[in-house]
């Protein structure tokens, strides 16, 4: 179960993060939505990419430290070989090549923030481009949508037994170069699960690698880090799809990319080598004949489930039934993270899973605004103070 936050106060504060040892300084502040055990952090950082990993380390430093230990002697012990510190290190040293330096030197801000070594965070960074998992991914828009908006779900099924839902993070970012973005996450976790940029780009990912795979080819760059520089830098669809097209990516994927501006959205079959792209109602789409206008999707052996809803309610989608259609194809084996945005409202609801026992889409959704946090300056009278560091 999740701890109770901090006592807050109804102030906004904009919290100056000094770290007296290192001489290093960091602006950001930490507030929260959601009420008792879906109750989630929310770390606002800007600056450089330094900047912003220093005040997010420091900001998540109880859960950084509390947590990342003891999830590491616990992944450790039970996923064996490939978990251990020389096969991490391994993996690392292929991934770094293809990293852009900005994430590295932000994961280098999160440990010094954290006061924790940089070798355990960036350790914890491979655990995700080792492992295999499950998901699904869902965008509507125009006449599938009730207001031409687009709609876009992501749902992270991957185990709760490792208790990543205890520290949930929503991390917003507004840098001094590139688009403002938010990254919902887990605590100092900097690459990106999910996301949507200001711009209104969104990002979902569905995990189709099997373990038969492995051991598997990590001589490219993952997804996490390539959805995070589309995020920093990607003003439409077009940019989104062609930095996926431009990468040397790995491992089996699907990937659902949606422009609420446009609006809309492509699925990717990103098998690397090997990219497909469809836009909705394509006779090409490997869902054909299941098939709908304004729609694309892909849940993982959930597919008949999600294409009856679809087929049901196409034209009548709002962020209520984008939520219903989540919970609809929820995994029973473990639903860790799910995610549903507006992407041209720049809007989500977030449902984090509860204890081991309970999954994501059996919680309540909690609405977050993007434009209340950005501009960084912004001051909207809805915004609670949880944290201040020191």
């Amino acid at each position: 179960m999740r701890k109770r936050a901090m006592k807050k106060t109804p102030l906004l504060i904009l919290v100056i993060v000094a770290l007296a040892a290192s001489g290093a300084w960091a602006v950001g502040y930490r507030t929260s939505v959601g009420e008792g055990p879906d109750q989630i952090p929310v770390v606002v950082v800007s600056g450089t990419p330094h900047d912003m990993g220093l005040a997010l380390g420091a900001l998540m430093k109880n859960e950084i430290t509390a947590f990342t230990p003891q999830y590491f002697e616990a992944i450790q012990k039970r996923g064996g070989e490939r978990y251990t510190d020389s096969a991490l290190d391994k993996a690392w040293d292929l991934q770094s090549k293809y990293m852009n330096p900005r994430y590295i030197e932000e994961m280098k801000g999160v440990a010094e923030g954290a006061g924790v070594p940089f070798d355990l965070i960036r350790r914890a960074h491979m655990v995700p481009v080792v492992s295999n998992y499950s998901c699904s991914a869902v965008a509507v828009w125009a006449d599938a949508s009730k207001d031409k908006h687009l709609y876009q779900i992501r749902n992270l099924d991957y185990t709760t037994r490792a208790h990543l839902q205890d520290v949930p993070m929503v991390a917003v970012y507004v840098p001094d170069e590139g688009i403002p973005h938010i990254n919902v996450s887990f605590a100092g976790v900097i690459g990106v699960n999910t996301g949507m940029n200001a711009e209104g780009v969104t990002l979902s990912e569905v995990g189709d690698t099997p373990q038969s795979d492995s051991p598997f080819d990590l001589d490219g760059v993952h997804f996490m880090s390539m959805f995070r520089d589309i995020l920093y830098d990607a003003h439409n669809l077009d940019q989104a799809v062609k930095m996926v097209q431009d990468a040397k990516r790995i491992k089996k994927y699907h990937y659902v990319i949606g422009d609420g501006k446009a609006p809309k959205a492509v699925k990717m079959r990103a098998h690397a080598p090997e990219l497909l792209i469809w836009g909705d109602n394509d006779p090409q789409d490997e869902l054909a004949p299941n098939i709908l206008a304004n729609i694309v999707y892909h849940a993982e052996g959930r597919d008949p489930v999600a294409f009856a809803h679809l087929k049901k309610y196409q034209g009548d989608y709002d962020a209520d039934a984008m939520i219903q259609l989540s919970k609809a194809i929820g995994s029973l084996g473990g639903n860790l993270l799910n995610a549903v945005y507006d992407a041209t409202a720049l809007e989500c609801w977030v449902a984090y899973a509860n204890g081991a026992e309970e999954c994501a889409y059996r919680r309540p959704y909690v609405h977050i605004k993007l434009n209340d946090y950005v501009p960084f300056n912004a001051k909207p009278e809805n915004v609670k103070i949880e944290a201040a560091y020191p």
